[in-house]
């Protein structure tokens, strides 16, 4: 096993953006945890997918800040560069729902590849333009595998060197993202490194994706909408290792370097509903008081989970398989996943099912309200 890397003086002031949302409030707990000494700041816009009840538990730490707003506001992105002497800045907002961009690709435009130039445009406008530059400092992009297209059944994992071939408006704009780093690397010299992460699941997922979609759906007995035949695999990644692989890059990752993050975990969508529906079907049995805290549920009626499995039409220019070759990562940094997917499927469901009130306030809106309560309207 591999032992994490030293925390280096430049990476100890962050801006996270996109924090208030499913990787990036991870790796705001994660990193906050393992570096209680940094300062985090996080700039996120509060849309639909963005929580901050997410990150309630980190508002009292003293290098915590939290700031709405829109990375399209260049302006404002200098101002938290420079106010908060910024030297690494962690890029996860985008819209990232492939449903969503089908239906609307323009907001994906706009903050996908808009946002991210924004971003540039402030970092590369304090850290080398600024009157004390060049500053020493990283840019770090999350970026994703449907930027490489689809795989066949036998065909070789996505490796950092695979074509990119983006099938769906939301890959085609983290496409353009990803370019836009490379150029501004490649040309004004900004210090960049850019991860392309498999499927990730865990804690503060928003429900719209498959398996928090899944799971709260049984506990409310609703129908679990299936794709086709089901047979689309993707490679699912815990997302707490997902945060430890962006450390390792920020701490050892060699600038203007692009790094595969995956689970080595190649999944058929209906296998994972089927794994969810037994693992729920499961400890309802072992446990009575689940059917008393969820009495909709499926199982808490003596219905089979699996019994809501209903098949949709699919999604046009729906890929088939994604897979990700992560040897890279593993053999210059050093690092590898640690969760295997039994022991993270079980801490995702057990997460669910002991935080309601997150995603209850999500689906019912309540949240908002609690957002208004804590720190005004926003």
């Amino acid at each position: 096993m591999s032992v994490n890397p030293t925390v280096p003086a430049s990476h100890q002031r962050l801006l996270v953006t996109g924090g208030a949302g499913f990787i990036g409030a991870n790796f705001c707990h994660y990193w906050l945890q393992q570096h209680p000494d940094s300062s985090l700041i996080v700039l996120d816009a509060l849309s639909y997918a963005g929580n901050r009840h997410s990150l309630a538990d980190l508002e009292a730490l003293a290098g915590f800040r939290f700031v709405q707003g829109d990375i399209n506001d260049t302006d404002l992105v200098m101002a938290i560069l420079r106010e908060h002497a910024i030297d690494t800045l962690v890029h996860f907002a985008a819209e990232s729902h492939v449903d969503r961009s089908i239906h609307d690709p323009d907001a994906f435009i706009r903050a996908n590849i808009l946002g991210t130039h924004s971003l540039l445009r402030a970092a590369r406008a304090v850290w080398l333009d600024g009157p004390r530059g060049p500053i020493p400092h990283r840019f770090h992009h999350i970026s994703t595998d449907e930027v490489y297209g689809t795989l066949g059944p036998a065909d070789p994992p996505f490796t950092e060197n695979t074509p990119y071939a983006p099938n769906s408006p939301y890959a085609a704009s983290k496409a353009a993202a990803d370019h836009l780093v490379r150029s501004y690397q490649h040309t004004y010299g900004l210090r960049t490194t850019t991860s392309n992460c498999s499927n990730n699941y865990g804690p503060f997922h928003f429900p719209e994706k498959l398996i928090p979609l899944v799971i709260v759906n049984i506990l409310h007995s609703r129908p679990l909408p299936i794709y086709g035949d089901g047979r689309q695999i993707r490679d699912w990644l815990y997302v707490e290792d997902h945060c430890r692989g962006i450390e390792w890059i920020l701490r050892k990752g060699q600038e203007g370097e692009s790094y595969n993050i995956g689970g080595r975990n190649e999944w058929a969508n209906i296998d994972i509903v089927q794994l969810i529906c037994a693992r729920l079907d499961a400890a309802f049995a072992q446990d009575p008081g689940l059917a008393q805290r969820f009495p909709a549920a499926a199982p808490a009626q003596g219905q089979p989970s699996a019994s809501l499995i209903h098949h949709v039409q699919d999604r046009p220019g729906h890929d088939r398989r994604y897979a990700i070759n992560a040897d890279k990562i593993a053999r210059t940094l050093g690092f590898t996943p640690h969760t295997d997917f039994a022991t993270g499927i079980t801490r995702t469901i057990r997460w669910y099912l002991d935080h309601p009130a997150w995603w209850q306030g999500v689906m019912d809106g309540s949240y908002q309200q609690w957002l208004d309560t804590q720190y005004g309207a926003v």
